[in-house]
């Protein structure tokens, strides 16, 4: 994490967000040959294989110091439930513990998910105060049926949150091109949110957001021909890309 926030930094990212959930799991290269249909595939990196670790006693306060000392940018902290494409391992009120000392170590931006028990968010969120910026996220494993789905969806969120995260699994044009019509309609509505695709053509609402009204892109450091496959984009392209095509 921190080797990628480093990563990041060079490549003028403006935040960083940092994945709790991944410190449960190891990377390990996948077979060329291998075929990996499970359930959370289209949130896997396309080129490894994430395995649970055999000594998952993470002390948490101490990966927060570390990530607090080592990285300059703003940071999101976020600890994604299997639920919703993630890996944590444990109960969900392990997980929200977890966040509650995410919160409490004065983090810039916590990811709550809109499907944390409500009195629990709640709690959450006023821990948070003004202090930490809430991202509202919600994470598809399928394709939105069609754009009215996702515009309905995200102006539903917006009161849960600083900025609304909403991301769908694509498998083609078609289906990014929904979330290409709903980014484009809300765009001007009086509150921050970002639409993603994972999956073909899903990079298209971060190539680009600067025209659509999307306000905050997820990147990677990673490199490779697969990304595209999966929808996600590297930094240092996206920039190339917003240049050549004029986006300020």
């Amino acid at each position: 994490m921190l080797a990628d926030a480093s990563l990041a930094t060079v490549a003028g990212a403006d935040m960083v967000e940092a994945r709790l959930d991944m410190l449960y799991m190891e990377e390990t290269p996948l077979p060329s040959d291998s075929n990996n249909n499970d359930q959370n595939s289209r949130f896997r990196h396309p080129e490894t294989v994430l395995t649970p670790r055999n000594d998952p006693d993470i002390n948490v306060d101490e990966a927060l110091s570390l990530l607090e000392a080592g990285i300059e940018l703003p940071v999101v902290l976020t600890c994604r439930p299997m639920r919703q494409g993630g890996y944590f391992p444990g109960t969900e009120e392990e997980r929200c513990a977890i966040l509650r000392k995410a919160i409490e170590s004065g983090v810039s931006w916590v990811d709550l998910e809109t499907d944390i028990e409500p009195k629990v968010r709640n709690d959450l969120i006023k821990l948070a105060g003004k202090k930490t910026s809430i991202i509202a996220s919600v994470h598809f494993d399928r394709a939105p049926d069609d754009s009215d789905e996702v515009i309905e969806k995200v102006r539903d969120m917006a009161s849960h949150g600083d900025l609304v995260k909403v991301c769908y699994a694509t498998s083609g044009k078609r289906s990014a091109l929904k979330l290409f019509e709903a980014a484009w309609a809300l765009k001007g509505e009086d509150f921050d949110y970002t639409i993603m695709g994972l999956g073909e053509a899903g990079d298209w609402t971060r190539i680009h957001a600067p025209a659509i009204g999307i306000s905050m892109v997820y990147t990677t450091s990673e490199v490779g021909p697969k990304l595209t496959s999966s929808g996600r984009i590297n930094t240092v392209e996206l920039t190339g890309a917003w240049e050549m095509l004029d986006y300020s």
